[in-house]
């Protein structure tokens, strides 16, 4: 049995006494959590704000050595995606202005390449294994979406293309004026005149 099938989270085991606080309590956790991440409060003014908010609830405050645990657990989550965040705009940047199919192929790589390394450590349970080929089926069809998409628009273009070139000159046959006819092509080619 794994760590989530046991309702354990990885690392020391137990879930903490705040992932254990009643439903009811969501919103104050989100609150703290909130703030832990804007960083404008100190870690304490936090814990004492949030114990309030519990205490309104007529649940019992949190320590203040779970709430430590919690909070630099929180702020680690918070650089990994912060770091996420950094490294998906330096892609961006790098890619130019189709970045977001390119992010999309980036990224279905990057969990193709976690789930590989997940299953090499082994000792998964079978929801454990449903939920990676989930992820993994959703990677592989959005890069199959990506794909298709650019694949449509690049025959779309061409149409376009085709079909204001025919405009053009079936035009100039009928004796339309040139501008005329350069407002129609724009029209076709770009939806602007």
């Amino acid at each position: 049995m794994t760590d989530i099938d046991s309702g354990k989270r990885e690392g020391r085991g137990q879930l903490s006494s705040i992932d254990m606080l009643p439903e009811e309590c969501e919103p104050d956790i989100i609150w703290a959590v909130e703030e832990l991440r804007k960083r404008r409060m100190p870690g304490n003014a936090i814990l004492k704000e949030f114990n309030a908010r519990l205490a309104d609830r007529g649940v019992k405050g949190v320590s203040k050595s779970a709430w430590n645990r919690y909070s630099v657990r929180k702020a680690l989550q918070f650089r990994r995606l912060e770091q996420g965040h950094a490294i998906m705009a330096g892609i961006h940047k790098e890619l130019g202005s189709d970045a977001p199919d390119q992010v999309t192929m980036v990224l279905g790589e990057m969990l193709k390449l976690q789930v590989y390394e997940i299953l090499e450590g082994g000792d998964l349970g079978t929801k454990d294994l449903a939920a990676l080929a989930r992820v993994l089926r959703n990677a592989v069809q959005e890069q199959a979406d990506t794909i298709e998409v650019r694949k449509a628009q690049t025959d779309l273009q061409e149409r376009l293309a085709a079909a204001a070139t025919a405009v053009a000159s079936e035009g100039a046959k009928a004796g339309i004026k040139p501008d005329a006819l350069a407002k129609i092509t724009s029209l076709l080619t770009t939806g602007a005149v």
